[in-house]
């Protein structure tokens, strides 16, 4: 019966009633003494902290989820980093349109050239202006034309020096003009032209006259030529300018209309300053290959009688056109 139920206890060795064993033992010493190893057995207690091995991987997994958001972070400073190269770029821009003028023409002006300013006060002499007609017979009568001009004091009532230009229009479309060369300008570039003439007049505003008034027929040209204005005779052998200037209250692709003589206070024979500008109304120019270009001021003249004036200040203002 003793032998059975050893058979027994070790079939139920695994469920933990191997504690009775001893007990069963106890009078076979050496047994437990044997056995005494056995319960060093608890070394499966070590498979225990394997069990908390698998939780010390636990937090390795979340390790790599700490990885995970370190490799966005060395991303976010790369975008940082092309931020300010975006700004390089921006610092280029300026630069291009620097680029654009030598595609253009070498010598062009670029974006930014300031304006060229050109002012005529005549305190002293005609600083190279010089007058001239148009629009009037080759052969024309001096007699009757009484065409006259040069630098002078100004009338009485008035103080400094101008430039005296007359004529007496039997022509029906007489232009009385000046016209001087300026320097300094960009080779082959093109300018908008806008000039401002204060002249003196003795012409009422309110005036009546054969063709046409004295005041509101006599019309104000200013504008800029690449060619010197020269006139030459056409097929009537009528001496005409080169230059397009317009038609007595039209203008041209050249010269662009002021305004009138006519002065409102005028009263009697007295002479009047008037002041006049093309701002609303510029004309373009392209300076020659050696910087230059040719001004010209006139009057194109509707009134069939005398017209006396004196040019006593011209500005011209030439603004660089960027190139496209």
């Amino acid at each position: 019966m003793a032998i059975a139920i050893a058979g027994c206890a070790p079939s139920d060795a695994p469920s933990i009633p191997e504690v009775p064993e001893p007990t069963i033992t106890e009078p076979d010493a050496p047994e437990p003494t044997v056995t005494a190893p056995e319960p060093e057995a608890p070394e499966p207690t070590v498979t225990e902290p394997a069990t908390p091995e698998p939780t010390v991987t636990e937090p390795e997994a979340p390790e790599p989820t700490v990885s995970e958001p370190e490799t966005p972070e060395p991303e976010a400073p790369e975008p940082e980093a092309t931020e300010p190269e975006a700004t390089e770029p921006e610092a280029t821009e300026p630069g291009a349109p620097d680029g654009e003028a030598p595609d253009g023409s070498d010598e062009s002006p670029g974006p930014g050239s300031e304006p060229v300013e050109f002012d005529f006060s005549f305190e002293t002499d005609a600083d190279g202006w010089v007058v001239d007609f148009a629009d009037l017979p080759e052969d024309y009568d001096q007699s009757i034309y009484e065409l006259d001009g040069g630098h002078r004091a100004l009338p009485d009532g008035l103080d400094g020096a101008g430039i005296y230009v007359q004529g007496h229009n039997r022509s029906d479309d007489l232009f009385m003009y000046l016209k001087r060369r300026v320097d300094g300008l960009t080779p082959a570039a093109s300018y908008t032209v806008s000039a401002t003439v204060d002249l003196a007049t003795d012409a009422a505003l309110a005036s009546v006259g054969i063709g046409g008034s004295p005041g509101s027929s006599v019309f104000v040209k200013a504008g800029a030529s690449t060619a010197e204005p020269e006139v030459a005779p056409d097929r009537i052998d009528h001496l005409r300018l080169n230059i397009d200037k317009g038609n007595q209250s039209r203008g041209g692709s050249q010269m662009a209309v002021l305004g009138t003589v006519g002065h409102p206070d005028i009263v009697g024979d007295e002479f009047r300053l008037k002041t006049l500008d093309s701002m609303d109304s510029p004309v373009v120019v392209k300076a020659d290959d050696s910087g230059s270009a040719w001004l010209i001021v006139g009057t194109d003249s509707g009134f069939e009688g005398l017209t006396r004036l004196y040019y006593d200040r011209i500005s011209f203002t030439l603004t660089p056109i960027e190139p496209s």
